[in-house]
Formats: structure tokens, C-alpha cells, sequence
């Protein structure tokens, strides 16, 4: 059965999902993390998309992304192989380290931005209980 297609919103804002794999932790140290967040940096640095909020659990994460120059596959891609290639050099591994494709959830009002950056932000507050 092929894949369904991914929705596409109007505002190319979108909610951004991606689990490792198999459920495995994709983040296993502070450094882990950074990396991940310098690669985000560096790719929102050449305008390809816009940030507005994010969280990195230890096996998932949560990215909310507005599309600029690229589109949000092409955005996702990069970000993806680039920790990808980091992660498997580091714990000298190979195979995928997220799990089948990234979600995303177009975000088309303002009043679910809002919530989403809450749940977002609040996401370690929520696991930890």
C-alpha cells in the first residue's frame, strides 16, 4: 500500500514529529543534544525555514517550523541526515536512527500555534510525571 501523501498547509506552518528507531533513544548525552541543536541552527541560519518552537525527549522529538526557501521534506532531509551521520559515526553504528518518515501536522490558526508551543514547551514536564 503506498504511503499517503503528506498534507500540506497554507501558513507552511507545521508541527514536526520524529521518533527513533524502533522507540530507541536518539539523544544519549547532553552533547547529543547540542549537536542536534547546532544542526537546526546552522540549517535555520540558510533561511530554509523559520523556528518557532523545540523539544528534544531523549527518544523523539518535536519540532514547529514555518517553511521559507525549501520545502518541509527537503528541510526534514537535511536535518535528519546530517544528525543521522553524526549519531551513527559517534557510537560507530550504522542503519536508521529515526523511524520511518518524520510527521507533521499543518498548523492553519493562530490559537493552535499558541497551544502547540505550550505543549510543546511543556512535553519534559509531562513525561517526567
Amino acid at each position: 500500500m503506498p504511503r499517503q501523501k503528506r498534507k500540506l498547509g497554507i501558513s507552511k506552518i507545521y508541527h514536526i514529529i520524529a521518533r527513533g528507531n524502533e522507540r530507541k533513544d536518539i539523544f544519549l548525552d547532553d552533547e547529543d543534544k547540542n549537536k542536534f541543536i547546532q544542526i537546526i541552527t546552522n540549517k535555520k541560519k540558510k533561511n530554509e525555514y523559520t523556528l518557532y518552537a523545540y523539544c528534544l525527549m531523549n527518544n523523539h522529538l518535536h519540532l514547529l517550523l514555518k517553511e521559507e526557501e525549501d520545502n518541509i521534506s527537503r528541510v526534514m532531509r537535511r536535518i535528519n541526515t546530517a544528525y543521522a551521520y553524526y549519531f551513527n559515526k559517534k557510537y560507530n553504528r550504522i542503519g536508521h536512527v529515526f523511524q520511518n518518515r518524520f510527521r507533521s501536522e499543518p498548523v492553519e490558526n493562530d490559537r493552535y500555534l499558541i497551544s502547540l508551543v505550550r505543549y510543546i514547551h511543556n512535553n519534559p514536564v509531562k513525561a517526567a510525571t
